[in-house]
């Protein structure tokens, strides 16, 4: 799948911190059974790649990606890992070359409009606006339509339910990532039922909103 395929499966990609690997299946399960297949698992704790190599294999259902990728090593590790997509925080030369080099489809982060500019040049159309909130939010995303009508984005950062829907109604914006569908709280306590109702309640609240957009 491509990133533009990938971005359109679910209205929310969540952004997963996982800091026991017992979790990673289960909530994996989890919100895979509330309707979100695409899963975002971050490079920020020291089982992020042993979580993503579970998920691959025990999960088959979900679309296991990679984020917070600054470093290039970490794209060929993070294929090899099983990940279908990789997410950066920004972009640079350094890291379009890993990119190219290890086959990973790559959803860069932008945050300005030159920065659009200079990923739309390496042949990028669908983009991270992070952090979305301290970027201009759905303003700054208005004004880059304009300029910039064959760019897609999934904003990032700052994003809640009950601002997610605003943002999907955007002509420009396949899809929204957020933490919220992972509470730190249902993770601690295991509670898989809690994040597959919450799950699913933003899923049927955001699918409509991009079908009526």
């Amino acid at each position: 799948m491509n990133v533009l395929e990938i971005m359109r499966v679910s209205p929310v990609i969540p952004v997963i911190v996982i800091d026991n690997l017992a979790q990673a299946v289960p909530l994996a399960k989890a919100l895979v059974a509330g309707g979100v297949r695409v899963l975002e698992v971050t490079l920020r704790t020291p089982v992020a790649l042993a979580a993503i190599r579970v998920i691959a294999r025990e999960v088959p259902e979900a679309i296991v990606g990679v984020g917070t990728l600054t470093r290039p090593e970490e794209f060929t590790e993070a294929r090899d890992a099983g990940a279908c997509f990789g997410v950066s925080p920004g972009l640079t030369p350094v890291l379009i070359e890993a990119a190219r080099e290890s086959g990973l489809p790559l959803l860069p982060g932008v945050m300005t409009p030159s920065e659009v500019i200079a990923a739309r040049l390496a042949g990028f159309r669908e983009l991270k606006l992070f952090p979305a909130q301290q970027a201009g939010g759905i303003g700054m995303l208005q004004a880059l339509t304009g300029p910039f009508p064959d760019v897609t984005f999934c904003p990032t950062g700052g994003i809640t339910a009950e601002t997610a829907p605003d943002y999907l109604a955007l002509p420009n914006v396949a899809c929204v990532g957020g933490s919220w569908l992972t509470p730190k709280a249902a993770l601690a306590a295991g509670d898989w039922e809690a994040v597959t109702a919450l799950v699913r309640q933003a899923v049927a609240l955001m699918s409509s909103v991009k079908v009526a957009s």
